[in-house]
Parts: structure tokens; sequence; C-alpha cells
């Protein structure tokens, strides 16, 4: 998989809903060393915003469709896991916009594509699968978006503005948006700036900001 996208710890935390201390944790403890930098400044991809979101969901006991406990994943399991997440394209994300990558509780991963699914499995795996692309609740709070569009006028694309969250067909990241509104720079002051950019583009760039430094906040 490739390693287009770079995030610094706390992005790489805030953009998955992983925890900033268990990104930490995995990190020096060899679970997932950063795809793009291990040193300093460590510095997490794309790839890695999914393979987080994988370990933490296998890792954790989940809910039954019957109201059972389904036990935590082994790490074979999890490593299985990464290692076919680690054998993808991340064309899948930038070409057609409708694949999908989701993990079945055995560390199976399957690619929904517009064609079907390009990993076949059986009916009931797909059942039971996490997609680690769709919105990304885990602590009480704490919620990572949609990792190919985080607002309906917003997107992620990995390759582009080092997979920073932006404006949809511009260059306009929504930290730069928010920087300015952590100024007082109101969002009809905005507009000025940015012409080209509705109001409601500007209002989904300054929410999901704020989401985002929630979830940074709420992990400290």
């Amino acid at each position: 998989m490739d390693s287009r996208g770079a995030y610094p710890a706390d992005r790489a935390a805030a953009l998955s809903g992983v925890p900033l201390s268990t990104v930490h944790y995995w990190s020096r403890n060899g679970v997932l060393v950063p795809g793009v930098s291990a040193e300093r400044i460590k510095l997490w991809s794309y790839a890695d915003l999914l393979a987080l979101r994988t370990i933490y969901w296998l890792r954790h006991e989940k809910e039954a469709d019957d109201g059972g406990a389904v036990p935590a994943a082994s790490m074979p399991a999890v490593r299985r896991a990464l290692g076919m997440l680690r054998e993808l394209s991340l064309d899948l994300f930038s070409d057609d916009g409708q694949s999908r990558v989701v993990v079945d509780r055995d560390g199976e991963i399957i690619v929904r594509s517009k064609s079907g699914l390009a990993r076949p499995t059986s009916a009931q795996r797909v059942l039971d699968v996490l997609d680690v692309i769709a919105p990304f609740p885990t602590e009480p709070g704490m919620r990572g978006p949609d990792l190919r569009e985080p607002r309906p006028h917003l997107r992620i694309v990995p390759g582009k503005l080092s997979g920073e969250p932006h404006v949809a067909e511009t260059r306009l990241e929504t930290q730069a948006l928010a920087a300015l509104a952590r100024r007082g720079v109101s969002v009809t002051d905005i507009l000025v700036l940015y012409p080209f950019v509705n109001r409601v583009a500007i209002e989904e760039a300054l929410d999901l900001e704020e989401q985002l430094s929630k979830n940074v906040q709420l992990a400290a």
C-alpha cells in the first residue's frame, strides 16, 4: 500500500479516531510503526489511518447480533489484516470514488468496489465487518470522520495535499480555514478571501476541524 499522506501523531489520532496515547504506544512497541517517518518527527501515512482503525476494532471486544460478546481478535489476526492492507493500492480511493475497504473479525481484508467484491468472501463474513473508511466512533465522544468524504463538500484524497481534508475540487485545506477562524476572521470575511468557495463548505470545514480538535482533547 502506498504511503501517500503525512500526518503527525495528533493529526493521525484525530483523523483515525484512535486515542493519541494508543497511537504512541503502538508505535513504541512496534505494533504499527509510522509509515512515512519512524524517526523525529514521526509521520503516519493515509494507509496508517486505515491500519489504526483496523487494529483498534480487532483488539476490542464487540457485540454480536444476538447480543453475545465477540472476543478481541488475536495478534496473528491483526498481523494478517495489516499485511493485507499493505498489499492494497491507494488508487482504489482516488479513481472511482466508490471503493471501500472492510475487515472482518478474523483479520481478512475485503475490498468493495463499484464492480463488486474484489476479494471474494462468504456471506456471513460480509455481514460481520468494519468499514475502515466510514465514520469511526471509539472512546466516548470520539469519532473519526469518513476518510474519503468527511463532510458533503469536503474530501480526503491520498496523494493530494499530503492527504489533508480540503474543500472538494480545490486545494483549500480545512486546517487553513480553521486557522483563520481562530484568529477571529468571520465566515463572511473568509468568503471574501476565497470567493470560489461557498458558505456551506466553509462551515463544514470549521465543523470538521472542531471535531478533530475535540478528538485529541478527549483522548488527552
